[in-house]
Order: C-alpha cells, then sequence, then structure tokens
C-alpha cells in the first residue's frame, strides 16, 4: 500500500499510509478498536449535528434583527463555502499526518464557532460563525469517515462492510437531523433560545475533544515531514462515474438545504407554527427519514438503490410543492419524508461509488474531492433558492426548484447507464461515507 510520490522541492517522501496493523502494538482484533469506533461515529454525530443548530433558530433571528428568507440563504451558502474551503485545506491531510489530529483541530474550529455564536449575535457575526463550522466540518467529514473505517477493520477483521456503512452514514446524515431536534427542544423550553443551543453543543465538542485525544490511530506518520499541498482535485473511477457519484449527492444535499435554510421560515410564517421546536422536529424528520432510507436499501444493488432515490426524490418534492401551495402541513411534512428517503438513498450510492474507486492510502482525498464538487454545487443551489424567494413567493421558488431539481434526477438516470456504475455490487473490500 505504500507509494512513494514526488512533492516540490525535489525531494521523495512517504507519505502516511493506512496500516495493516494497528500502530503503537495494538492487535487488530482489539476492544480499544471497537470502542474507539462508536466513539468516532458519537463525535462525528456530534460533529455535523453543531451544522444544524441554527437552522430552528432562524425565525429566531429573522423576529430579531428583521432580516428575510434571503438572507437565510446566505447564511446557508456561507456555510457550504466553509465546508468547500476546509476540504481543500484540510480534508485530506489526515491520510498522511493522521486521524486524530485533523479530527482534534475539526473540533476545535466547530468550538470556536460556537464561542462566535455566543458572543456575536448579529449578522456578521453569524455569517462568520456559519463560515468557520463549515471550516470544521469540511475537514472532520473526510477524516471522520475514513476513521470510522480504518477502526471497523481493525476491530471486525475479516467481517463484511454493513455494519461500517450503516454506522457511518447513521452519524453523518442523522447527525443533521439531530442538530435542528435538539436546537429546536432547548430554543423552545430552555431559558435563553437563541444562546442555550451553542452552549450544550460547545459541552459535547470539547468532550468530543477530550475522547479523541485517547483514540488509537490508524495512520502511520511519515519519518520526515511531508511538504503541506491544498487538495487536489483528482478523481477516481472514471469522469462518468464521478459525475454520477456527485449527481447524487447533489440531489441529496439540495434537498437537505431547501429543509434547512427555506423550510423552517415557512413552517413559521405560512403554516403558523411558530416554535422552534416545530419546525426543528420538520427538519428532523426529513432526515431521520434519509437514515432510514439508507437502511432499507443497504440489500439492493446500486442500480436498484439508485432508480429508487431517484424516484422518491422526484416524488416527495412534488408533495412538498403541492403541501406549499394548499398550505397543509400534513402534505408538506410527508412529502419532506419522501424525499428524505429518496435522499438518503441517493447519497449513499454516492459514498458508495467513490469508496470503492479509490484506493485505500487516498481515501481521504478521494473523499474531500467529492464532498468538494457536491458543495460547490450546493452553494449554487442555495444562492439560486434565495434569489428565487425574492423574486417569487415561497411555494414558486420551491417549484423552480423542483423543475431544477427534476433536470439532475434525470441526469442521474442517464449517468447511471452511460457509467454502469449500477452493476457493480458492493465488495467486500474497504467502503466508505
Amino acid at each position: 500500500m505504500n507509494q512513494l510520490k514526488q512533492f516540490p522541492g525535489g525531494l521523495e517522501e512517504l507519505p502516511g499510509r493506512v496500516s495493516s496493523q494497528a500502530p503503537y502494538g495494538i492487535p487488530p482484533r482489539s476492544g480499544r478498536h471497537r470502542t474507539g469506533f462508536w466513539a468516532v461515529a458519537v463525535i462525528f454525530a456530534v460533529t455535523v449535528a453543531f451544522s444544524t443548530v441554527p437552522t430552528p433558530l432562524y425565525p429566531l433571528y429573522e423576529e430579531r434583527d428583521g432580516f428575510g428568507s434571503f438572507t437565510v440563504t446566505v447564511v446557508f451558502a456561507v456555510y457550504a463555502v466553509g465546508v468547500a474551503a476546509g476540504l481543500v485545506s484540510a480534508g485530506h491531510l489526515s491520510d498522511r499526518t493522521g486521524r486524530r489530529p485533523v479530527l482534534v483541530a475539526a473540533l476545535l474550529f466547530e468550538l470556536a464557532a460556537a464561542a462566535l455564536f455566543l458572543v456575536w449575535p448579529a449578522l456578521p457575526g453569524l455569517l462568520l460563525a456559519r463560515f468557520i463550522t463549515g471550516l470544521g466540518v469540511g475537514m472532520a467529514t473526510p477524516t471522520a469517515t475514513p476513521y470510522l473505517q480504518d477502526l471497523h477493520i481493525r476491530a471486525w477483521p475479516g467481517a463484511g462492510q454493513s455494519r461500517f456503512e450503516a454506522v457511518s452514514t447513521a452519524a453523518n446524515v442523522g447527525g443533521l437531523g439531530v442538530g435542528p431536534l435538539g436546537a429546536g427542544l432547548l430554543a423552545a423550553y430552555a431559558p435563553a433560545p437563541i444562546r442555550t443551543p451553542y452552549i450544550v453543543f460547545a459541552v459535547f465538542l470539547a468532550a468530543g475533544i477530550a475522547a479523541v485525544a485517547v483514540l488509537p490511530e490508524t495512520v502511520d506518520r511519515p519519518g520526515r515531514p511531508v511538504p503541506y499541498r491544498v487538495q487536489r482535485v483528482r478523481s477516481y473511477g472514471g469522469a462518468a462515474l464521478f459525475c454520477l457519484a456527485v449527481a447524487c449527492a447533489s440531489a441529496a444535499l439540495a434537498i437537505f438545504g431547501l429543509f434547512t435554510s427555506l423550510a423552517p421560515g415557512f413552517v413559521a410564517d405560512t403554516l403558523h407554527q411558530s416554535s422552534p421546536a416545530v419546525a426543528g422536529a420538520a427538519v428532523f424528520a426529513v432526515f431521520a427519514a434519509a437514515v432510514l432510507g439508507q437502511s432499507l436499501s443497504g440489500a439492493l444493488s446500486p442500480a436498484v438503490r439508485q432508480g429508487a432515490g431517484v424516484a422518491a426524490e422526484a416524488a416527495g418534492c412534488a408533495a412538498v410543492v403541492a403541501g406549499m401551495a394548499l398550505a397543509d402541513p400534513a402534505l408538506f411534512i410527508a412529502g419532506g419524508v419522501i424525499a428524505g428517503i429518496g435522499a438518503g438513498m441517493l447519497f449513499k450510492a454516492a459514498v458508495a461509488l467513490v469508496a470503492r474507486a479509490a484506493p485505500a492510502e487516498v481515501r481521504a482525498e478521494a473523499l474531500a474531492t467529492f464532498f468538494l464538487a457536491a458543495y460547490t454545487g450546493l452553494v449554487v443551489t442555495s444562492l439560486g433558492l434565495g434569489l428565487a424567494a425574492q423574486l417569487a413567493t415561497p411555494t414558486t421558488a420551491t417549484l423552480w426548484f423542483s423543475g431544477f431539481l427534476a433536470v439532475l434526477l434525470a441526469a442521474i438516470a442517464l449517468l447511471g447507464r452511460t457509467a454502469g456504475g449500477g452493476r457493480h455490487r458492493s465488495s467486500p473490500g474497504p467502503l466508505s461515507p
């Protein structure tokens, strides 16, 4: 698995590698690795959950500061820009420097963002805090995912990857749903509704930093320092397969972006449900459905999973638009749940495609490139949705969004045939989200 790579300056350095044996003399079948696997899953879930804490609080910010739906989408887009910046600058570093240092740095960024939310609650502080939150998530996502995979291989050698796939996707997508649910409940029933959620999650993040410090490392660090470089934009498995994976992830993230930016305001203004707990529960339902979709599709072939995901997203988005037009909360939530199931299927299919194609020693780099492309598309989608909401009613803007999503889903169906990604079943080798 070791590969000599030529770096700038003319020196050949041996980059960090994922070792076949755990470092520091720990045997492969180690209880410490099993504990570490579950600990990293919880830490990963907390990290991504923090990224959606502001979601049910946006109506409170709007009421206090007087900004509208376009500002909310700008705030969301700034977060996505931060994610992209984190992916470019540090998402690949754990392949060489080790998983723990990068994960600790990501958690420190999240903790700094929590402090900013608390000490600078005005719009400029909100924008800066969201950007820093994105930086942390951009570092953590392509680090925690292969870390989970490394630990799984050592804790359960020779086992299949179903446990790893289920836990990693549940931590990632499920964590996104836990954030607004927890923040909504705290904002509704605890004092200081705009401050308390950040205080609680800051405690969780600090505990995560302490936990990472005692986890086993899974990457052998190089004997000499390796010159820093930014993330290389490099696909694995061919352009068609990579485009298919990015399209699947973009379709899933588009649904998530809709419900974490504009949906809380729609719930408060049109459905007349002003409680942050209601907004948080609505968003949680979408992400919980995404986890359910991932779980239900585990036994399906990639082709069937992609097809089912496309169909569910299309049907769910149509129901969301109908629920908005009719101001029907039940139809709106049902549509979000159906779309969430489809988004979960597509997200799982996307990550599996990239993971199969990437060699183990560049797994974090491959995932960083993949998420960079997906989040770049999310920035454009979010800003477009916000601009549409300025030019038309939220229902009309969502209808336009549905048309864009229909084109993207059609492209997935076409790319699925071109890339042939659906003909490959899960291999017994390592996979990631």
